[in-house]
């Protein structure tokens, strides 16, 4: 595991000392994977937070342009989701970007979403609260019906004006017409080097500056106001849910260590073990789509 100091970049340094404590907290014995127990807990939370990853979205088709194969073009993600690409070439950050957004039109919220939507709608119907905290950016959670979300990466359907700083919903396809039919991921695909003045341009009135994605890309900070809300979140829920995520990218890999680290149980749904998986009361091996949904459903306790 990294050490916490080379990677809290960005956090409020309350923040870091907190999960620092917490995160040097002996590990537990070996999850269980007893889904009874797992319903005992989940019966008696309040405030469940559910933290989900890239794998929750992998299950409904989304590339996630990382690891062997993990490719546009001849880039993966970091290469081109940086403020010194867009700076560098934004013409080609924007196809990228176009070829991502156009991909999502034709993929669907999966049963792990859905599963997470429905179980927020029935528990706020008995003064409980489930929390989504995604690092995806595909807006599925919000698409399957889920109110409560925090995108603490962004979306890749909002758009944020260098110029004057507003961020904007934008679901336009394409998101401008010099973008249409352009973005193919094939590295024989020639780049369309499209003038500046042609990219997504911001429409406030008097402004027109140069739009780029309302994500947060590698170098970049959070943003802090949504720290903070999650961190309120993870301080006040009685059950955590860790979904779909390896656990290595940072902040959010600090999130459930936290709450296990006050004593708080924390349910791990994941296709193999991760990093952090020894310091959770559960884990569950298995596609997201299908472990989560029976760990959610209807528990016989519940009242409505």
């Amino acid at each position: 595991i990294q050490p916490l100091t080379l990677t809290c970049r960005g956090l409020t340094s309350h923040l870091c000392a907190a999960v620092r404590l917490n995160w040097s907290a002996p590990k537990m014995a070996r999850p269980s994977s007893n889904l009874t127990m797992f319903h005992e807990d989940f019966a008696k939370a309040k405030h469940i937070a559910i933290i989900t990853g890239a794998g929750v979205s992998a299950e409904s088709g989304v590339p996630t342009f990382r690891g062997q194969g993990g490719y546009w073009r001849k880039w993966q993600a970091q290469d081109l989701a940086t403020p010194e690409a867009f700076s560098r070439d934004p013409s080609l950050v924007w196809e990228f970007y176009h070829y991502r957004r156009e991909v999502m039109r034709s993929k669907m919220p999966n049963p792990a979403h859905l599963a997470i939507a429905e179980c927020e709608s029935r528990l706020s119907k008995q003064g409980r609260s489930v929390v989504i905290i995604t690092q995806n950016i595909d807006e599925l959670h919000h698409r399957a019906g889920s109110k409560h979300v925090y995108e603490i990466h962004g979306s890749l359907f909002k758009t944020r004006c260098i110029s004057c700083g507003e961020v904007k919903a934008n679901h336009k396809s394409p998101i401008c017409p010099a973008l249409e039919g352009k973005g193919e991921p094939d590295p024989s695909s020639k780049d369309a080097r499209i003038p500046v003045e042609h990219l997504p341009r911001c429409d406030r009135r008097g402004c027109n500056g140069l739009l780029r994605p309302h994500v947060v890309w590698f170098g970049e900070t959070l943003d802090s106001d949504i720290l903070t809300a999650v961190e309120q979140e993870l301080e006040k829920c009685d059950l955590c849910l860790v979904v779909g995520t390896s656990s290595v990218v940072y902040p959010a890999a600090m999130f459930a260590p936290q709450v296990a680290g006050r004593g708080v149980p924390v349910a791990e749904f994941n296709m193999e073990c991760t990093p952090a998986t020894m310091r959770f009361k559960y884990h569950f091996e298995g596609p997201c789509g299908v472990t989560l949904p029976p760990a959610l459903e209807r528990h016989e306790s519940e009242a409505i």
